[in-house]
C-alpha cells in the first residue's frame, strides 16, 4: 500500500481530478466505484495509482489508464503518473454490485420500481422494412446529445442490428451474475447480438425469448435512465406480450411508412394496448417523402399514412395518440446505418436528422413523473 500524499493542497487536488475520471461501463466515477486503492506522489512529482478493475479481462482497461493518466498530469506538481492495475476481490465486488443495485445487490426489474422516473418506450411496427430499428437508435442518440441518460434493449431477438446500427462491437461484462451494457456515443445498449459469433441465427421459441428478454432487463445494469428504449420485432407475437407483462408501465411508439397497406398493420402494433393497458406515446412516420435536387417532394410510398394512423388509434385506445413527426427519404441515414455513426451525428444538418431530433425533443420534454410517488414527507 503506498504512503499517502502529504501536502495537503496537492492530495485535494489529485482526488479531485481521480472523482472527473468515469467508468467507460457504469458511468460513474472510479472514486465512488471504489476502484482507487492506493495513490502517492513522490518528492519528484511521480504519481503512482494502483485501480482495480471489476474483472481481470475487462475490455476498457487501456481506456481507464490513458484517462487516468490524462486527469494526475494536468494537476500541478505532477510530472509522471505511474498506473498499477489490478483485479477486485471477491468481497469487493459484493460491495459493488450492492452500490450499484442497492442493499444485497437484489435482482429485478429497476424500471417497475415505485421509484423509477425512467420513461421506457416500445418501438413497435406492424411489419418489417419500416426502418423501426434506425429510428430507435437515432431517437436515442438525439435524446443523449441532449444530455439525458439513454439505453436501449434491442428486443428483436430474430432480426438483430442495434449493434451494427451503433457500431457497437464490444462484448458485454460480466461481473459475477451482473452484465455492464456496452456505451457507443453516450447510450448504453444489449443485444443477443452481443452473445452470438458471428451471423449466427437465433432459433427459439416462446419461453426462451420471455427469458431473454428478462434477463436482459433484470441482469444488466443500466443505471439511472431518463429513457429506456426497446426495439420490438414486427407484429403482436410473444415479445410484444412479454414486453407488456415485464414492463407494464412501457410506452408504445408506433413506426409506419405513409403507405395505406403498412398504416393498417401498423394498427394493430398499437391496438394491441387496448388488451395489455399500455399508452400509445405517438406515431412516428418513416420514408415520408424524397426531397427532389429542384426542391420538390417525391413521395414514393404514399402520402397520409401517418395521420391516418394516429387517427385511427386515438378511436381505438380513447385517448389522444399524436402523429410525432415525418422523417424523409435519406440516402445519409442508411449510409450512417451502415458505417454505425447514426444521422443524427454525423450529418446532424440533413432533414432526416432534423426530423429525429424533432421528434426526441417531444419525447425530452415529457416530465418524468412523479404521479402516485411517496416523498417521505411527514408533518411535524
Amino acid at each position: 500500500m503506498s504512503e499517502p500524499i502529504a501536502n495537503t493542497a496537492l492530495a485535494e487536488a489529485v482526488n479531485a481530478a481521480l472523482a472527473t475520471v468515469i467508468d467507460p461501463e457504469l458511468r460513474r466515477p472510479i472514486t465512488e466505484l471504489g476502484m482507487v486503492e492506493s495513490v502517492a506522489v513522490d518528492d519528484a512529482g511521480r504519481a503512482s495509482l494502483a485501480v482495480l478493475l471489476t474483472i481481470a479481462g475487462c475490455p476498457l482497461r487501456d481506456t481507464i489508464t490513458t484517462d487516468a493518466t490524462n486527469a494526475l498530469l494536468a494537476v500541478p506538481g505532477v510530472a509522471a503518473v505511474d498506473v498499477e492495475l489490478k483485479v477486485m476481490t471477491q468481497e469487493q465486488r459484493d460491495a459493488l454490485k450492492e452500490l450499484l443495485r442497492g442493499k444485497g445487490g437484489q435482482r429485478g426489474i429497476p424500471f417497475n420500481e415505485p421509484g423509477s422516473l425512467t420513461r421506457v418506450y416500445a418501438v413497435a411496427s406492424g411489419k418489417g422494412g419500416v426502418g423501426k430499428s434506425s429510428v430507435t437508435v437515432n431517437l436515442a442518440c438525439a435524446l443523449a446529445v441532449q444530455g439525458l441518460r439513454v439505453g436501449i434493449v434491442d428486443a428483436d431477438v430474430y432480426g438483430f442490428s442495434v449493434p451494427g446500427l451503433m457500431g457497437i462491437t464490444q462484448q458485454p461484462t460480466r461481473v459475477d451474475d451482473m452484465i455492464l451494457p456496452p456505451v457507443a456515443y453516450g447510450v448504453k445498449v444489449i443485444s443477443i447480438g452481443m452473445f452470438v459469433s458471428g451471423n449466427q441465427p437465433v432459433a427459439w421459441r416462446g419461453p426462451m425469448l420471455h427469458r431473454a428478454l428478462e434477463q436482459f432487463l433484470t441482469d444488466v445494469y443500466f443505471g439511472d435512465l431518463d429513457a429506456l428504449f426497446l426495439d420490438l420485432p414486427p407484429g403482436t407475437g410473444d415479445i410484444a406480450i412479454s414486453v407488456a407483462q415485464l414492463l407494464p408501465k412501457a410506452e408504445i411508439l408506433v413506426v409506419t411508412t405513409p403507405q395505406a397497406a403498412a398504416a393498417d398493420v401498423a394498427e394493430r402494433a398499437g391496438a394491441i394496448a387496448t388488451q395489455t393497458g399500455q399508452k400509445v406515446a405517438g406515431v412516428i412516420e418513416n420514408m415520408s417523402y424524397l426531397e427532389m435536387p429542384d426542391g420538390g417532394r417525391m413521395e414514393l410510398f404514399g402520402s397520409g399514412g401517418g395521420q391516418v394512423l394516429a387517427g385511427r388509434l386515438t378511436a381505438t385506445v380513447g385517448a389522444e395518440v399524436p402523429l410525432l413527426g415525418q422523417i424523409p427519404l435519406d440516402i445519409q441515414l442508411r449510409e450512417g446505418g451502415d458505417t454505425g455513426v447514426p444521422i443524427v451525428l454525423g450529418q446532424a444538418g440533413t432533414p432526416a436528422a432534423a426530423a429525429l431530433s424533432g421528434i426526441a425533443g417531444q419525447l425530452a420534454a415529457k416530465p418524468r413523473g412523479l404521479a402516485g410517488m411517496k416523498l417521505g414527507l411527514q408533518p411535524r
